[in-house]
């Protein structure tokens, strides 16, 4: 399992948008990308992602760009990653499916430990959110206590 450079550029872009405008300014793309050295052509196709997944709202005209929809603490990492259609995910098979990860038919021998890592990533990412990323809090208490 990794994660691509698809979810990894949409969560340091949305953390940069979270740290310059938030909510309340909007930040033009060409700066997110020369800050985090991120390629604009590549942001435009991430942000038109998390636009219509509802992260982030576009602002037209002198002074525009996009800035997040709501709290930066209420943006998790699951829901970023998710935006940019990155499942997070240990195994190779398909949940749907009754091939194994190797094709055959059932589960392969280690399918079980796959899916609970898998689901421990997912749980963690649900656990972090944009203002904990950008406060370096990585356990999930920041945001188990605001809710």
């Amino acid at each position: 399992m990794r994660l691509t450079s698809k979810g990894r550029y949409a969560v340091m872009a949305m953390a940069d948008l979270a740290l310059h405008g938030g909510a309340e300014r909007a930040v033009p793309l060409q700066e997110v990308a020369r800050r985090q050295e991120i390629s604009l052509s590549y942001l435009e196709q991430l942000f038109a992602k998390m636009r219509r997944a509802g992260l982030v709202s576009g602002v037209r005209g002198p002074g525009g760009g996009y800035r997040l929809s709501r709290d930066a603490g209420l943006v998790t990492v699951a829901e970023i990653i998710e935006a940019v259609n990155e499942p997070i995910k240990a195994t190779r098979c398909d949940s749907a499916s009754s091939k194994s990860c190797i094709g055959r038919t059932g589960r392969c021998i280690a399918h079980g430990l796959w899916q609970e890592m898998g689901d421990r990533i997912q749980v963690f990412l649900d656990s972090v959110s944009l203002a904990d990323v950008l406060e370096q809090r990585f356990d999930g208490s920041a945001r188990v206590a605001a809710e």
